[in-house]
């Protein structure tokens, strides 16, 4: 164990002046020297109950004790007999199992992984038992609720956030959600509630128990402001009820939160099944949805904005290259992409970002870097707070703070710490920018002519667009002309929302200026035009074009070359997907490995549903295809070989359908 550094040596004198008889200071190891400096949470614990000490010296924190939590919570309340002996007992084993917690943390005993997972399944367990003791409790006083069958009505409390995703940092709020499937009323009480009133009544005493101060202090602060309707909302909501909210009116954020919900207790059981099943088509489309950037922009763009409002620069959390940026980073992917890949539908942010970097959704090197960071910023911040039990990400201004940070982060001094966040908070900034970019920093729009925004909303006479259109002759530049026109005529026919026509707004002057700076611009304008035409009531389709350039690019020079190729994405747009990684769109399947190839996109839908199968076999052939044809036309693929690789396809495709 790495020994004091000389300024927390120093503050060890004071701490031995504090700490009564029974931990005298010859009588604690090394270990419990450093814990006990290191944290004044666990000091103030400690001395209140010097048994507490004696327990972690015989029976030392393991990383899988979390699995014991609701074993010892049972017992702690076996003889409680009111909500009074409730709350204290709930506080005493926090705040027990919390010092354990920071102990195994503060020597590193466990991996950062473990202590997310124990601080998780702490919270999850005592929420589950003061849910449970509190049903009990009221079904007594107000009899059992129950549906129109007679079946008793559980409360289901979706975990969001970190709790949800099993991440949850040393001192955190909570954010719930409470739930109950079928109306009805409570039967054997002394007087009938309906089931709202049953549940309402119970939250409200749920919240009290958990969140209440006494002189045991709290279990945790309760947040419950992600509800559908957010404070104005009901407290709890019948399944029905969340289903039509979450379908007519759920909002891009509520979506991004809604990712890491996970329902605390028995998850496996009908009714949890059943919400699971409601929530999930909200949140992971079937189709890509790349609108997901746009809001997460926005969203961090608020954030930034008010990180800088209450100064919040050294926040480790929200702070450039902090750690939100890395979960707005893996749940963009997610959102994205969820609703097709499985793998990306964890709550878990580590292993999400895994399964990005299996898909070459970003580099294995940005990948690691990503998780490297993440595991370091985590660290930092769990010990930040696990010093008084106070939920900060700031970093301190005090020497004494700094001097125990940097010795538990394993430091020679600050500077030396810092320097090594400035490198992994860098190297966050610059995965986010290039994912996401900055709402704040210049884009593109800003950048580019106002002369071919202004030729795609018809505000230059004809005269006016010689300058922008030069290389081309008289007869060109009029036909490029009258098909922006005719594409503009065709638009007023179609019903597009304000989104898409924003979409639009900000696409075309950059579709313009990389298709008119070519010689075949009139050839290519009226492939392009006409493939939109299709796409233009599908926003995600042209958001994909819009927030990824590169795609943009790779669009125009395949249609220029292939009026096949123009043609098949506008008869299958889902395609415009194969143009964002030029890797696999240029470099077509191995010849031996197509029926692998297909073996595996079929594991992605249900062997049971005929329907998706066939579907899925359709894209698979598309996609394929256009992969072949792109690697023709870019002389990557010889053209002897082409027929080789439609033969291998065709056989593939047989040979799955005959299985």
């Amino acid at each position: 164990m790495k020994p004091l550094s000389s300024p927390l040596q120093q503050y060890w004198q004071t701490v031995v002046e504090r700490l009564p008889e029974p931990l005298a200071e010859e009588s604690l190891s090394a270990q419990a020297k450093s814990v006990l400096t290191f944290s004044d949470f666990v000091q103030d614990s400690v001395i209140a109950h010097p048994e507490w000490l004696t327990e972690l010296e015989s029976q030392p924190p393991q990383a899988d004790e979390w699995q014991h939590y609701a074993a010892w919570l049972q017992e702690a309340l076996s003889n409680v007999s009111d909500e009074a002996g409730l709350m204290r007992e709930l506080r005493l084993f926090r705040r027990r199992i919390m010092v354990r917690i920071a102990w195994a943390q503060t020597l590193a005993l466990v991996t950062e992984e473990s202590i997310l997972q124990q601080l998780s399944h702490l919270a999850e367990t005592l929420i589950v038992a003061a849910r449970d003791w509190l049903y009990d409790a009221c079904c007594r006083e107000w009899g059992t609720p129950c549906n129109a069958q007679g079946e008793a009505q559980p409360l289901l409390i979706l975990g969001m956030g970190k709790l949800g995703g099993g991440e949850l940092n040393f001192s955190s709020d909570i954010d719930l959600i409470f739930a109950w499937p079928e109306h009805g009323c409570t039967q054997g009480g002394r007087r009938e509630l309906d089931n709202a009133q049953f549940f309402t009544r119970m939250g409200q005493r749920l919240i009290k128990v958990l969140d209440q101060p006494t002189q045991d202090g709290f279990v945790y602060r309760v947040d419950m402001r992600l509800r559908p309707f957010g404070e104005s909302g009901p407290l709890v909501l019948s399944f029905a009820a969340l289903e039509d909210y979450y379908q007519e009116q759920g909002r891009d954020w509520e979506r991004y939160a809604m990712v890491k919900a996970r329902i605390m207790g028995d998850s496996d059981g009908v009714y949890a099944n059943e919400l699971r099943a409601m929530l999930r088509p909200f949140v992971f489309r079937r189709y890509i949805d790349f609108s997901v950037i746009q809001s997460l922009r926005n969203m961090k763009g608020m954030i930034a904005r008010e990180v800088r409002r209450r100064g919040l620069t050294d926040n480790i959390k929200l702070g450039a290259g902090g750690i939100r940026e890395i979960e707005f980073i893996v749940q963009v992917f997610q959102l994205i992409r969820g609703g097709r890949e499985p793998s990306l539908q964890s709550r878990a942010l580590l292993p999400t970002l895994s399964a990005i970097a299996a898909l070459h959704l970003l580099s294995e090197n940005d990948a690691e870097q990503l998780r490297v960071a993440y595991l370091f910023l985590r660290r930092l911040e769990n010990l930040l707070q696990s010093i008084n039990d106070e939920q900060t990400q700031t970093l301190p201004s005090d020497e004494l703070t700094r001097a125990r940070l940097a010795w538990a982060m394993d430091f020679a001094d600050w500077p030396q710490l810092t320097g090594v966040l400035t490198a992994h908070m860098a190297n966050v900034r610059r995965v986010f920018n290039e994912l996401i970019g900055d709402d704040e920093s210049e884009t593109q729009e800003e950048s580019l002519s106002e002369q071919w925004r202004e030729l795609w909303q018809d505000a230059l006479q004809e005269d006016d667009t010689t300058p922008v259109l030069a290389h081309l002759s008289e007869d060109e530049r009029k036909q490029v002309l009258m098909l922006i026109a005719d594409f503009r005529k065709e638009l007023d026919k179609r019903t597009i929302g304000p989104r898409g026509r924003q979409v639009l707004d900000h696409l075309m002057p950059h579709l313009l200026s990389d298709v008119c700076a070519r010689e075949d611009a009139a050839v290519t304008l009226s492939r392009i035009t006409a493939l939109l035409v299709g796409i233009v009531t599908r926003t995600t389709y042209l958001e994909l074009l819009s927030e990824f350039p590169a795609a943009l690019k790779h669009l125009i020079s395949l249609c220029a070359a292939s009026p096949m190729i123009a043609s098949q994405l506008a008869r299958y747009p889902l395609l415009l997907d194969e143009l964002l990684d030029p890797n696999t769109l240029y470099q077509p399947t191995a010849t031996d490995a197509y029926r692998d190839e297909l073996r595996q996109y079929l594991l992605r839908v249900p062997e049971d549903d005929e329907e998706q199968q066939l579907e899925a076999l359709r894209q698979f052939k598309q996609a394929q295809l256009l992969r072949i044809a792109a690697a023709d036309i870019a002389g990557t693929l010889p053209v002897m070989k082409v027929s080789d690789h439609l033969t291998w396809l065709a056989e593939a495709m047989i040979d799955a359908v005959v299985q």
